[in-house]
């Protein structure tokens, strides 16, 4: 198939982190998602959790009225959040799974056995032209319900495959080739298909080579690694990355 352009989505949850971690208003999410824009990032991420540990309220509203670029608000499956996201009105709602004592998102959203309480969910915000995206593991039964169900996008977890390849372990391959063929099941059905969770330089230059891709989302390691080169040269990076693996396909 021809490979589309690549779309680059930065998550500024943990410049928000940084912030709270002493109170007051510095780290600026929202000044970060700025620079993020001015190296290229083609929209900003943003998770409200329900316990506020990063991204607070008032950063959702400013991200949304004071960028030029798209907003991917993820989202826990919940009355609360789903009234704050038809009153901001994001571009995209991410529905993902919610632990109040993880860390990180953990894991794709379990759609096949939450089918029935999504679909109302999930035409609620499609009928105030909100885009939905749902997080969920690259495997047939859940792209199945997640186009049943009315979502637009799949953010596939890439997760359990950048952990693999962090660790040279033995089941990096297998985990691409799930990441591979979901990716190609969920555009043979009509999904748009997105990637996130766990992406730095050499991973997105891989899974760029995956022609079902449209975008990536990724931010803690963009973050981590801004400590050293600054943010901008962080987002530049993982763009050209990203460019040089879709050319690495193309040219096979």
């Amino acid at each position: 198939m021809p490979h589309r352009p690549l779309r680059l989505g930065v998550n500024v949850d943990h410049v928000a982190t940084v912030r709270n971690a002493r109170g007051g208003r510095h780290p600026d999410p929202v000044r970060a998602a700025r620079l993020a824009i001015e190296a290229g990032a083609d929209g900003i991420t943003a998770h409200l959790r329900e316990d506020r540990r990063h991204i607070r309220d008032e950063d959702i509203v400013r991200l949304r009225e004071e960028l030029d670029r798209p907003l991917n608000f993820e989202m826990a499956t919940t009355p609360e959040m789903l009234a704050i996201a038809l009153r901001i009105a994001p571009h995209a709602a991410c529905l993902v799974p919610e632990k109040r004592e993880e860390r990180t998102t953990e894991g794709g959203l379990d759609v096949a056995s939450a089918a029935e309480a999504l679909r109302p969910f999930i035409r609620k915000l499609k009928d105030a032209g909100i885009r939905v995206s749902l997080f969920i593991e690259p495997d047939a039964r859940a792209i199945e319900t997640a186009a049943s169900v009315g979502a637009d996008i799949v953010e596939l977890h890439t997760g359990t495959w950048a952990e693999a390849v962090a660790a040279a372990a033995s089941s990096a391959g297998h985990e691409l080739e799930r990441l591979r063929q979901g990716a190609r099941w969920a555009s043979e059905l009509g999904l748009e298909v997105h990637a996130g969770h766990g992406l730095d330089f050499d991973t997105s230059e891989t899974l760029a080579t995956i022609p079902e891709f449209v975008e990536f989302n990724t931010g803690h390691f963009l973050v981590g690694e801004a400590i050293f080169v600054g943010l901008a040269d962080s987002v530049g990076r993982v763009k050209a990355a990203m460019a040089a693996g879709r050319a690495r396909a193309a040219a096979t």
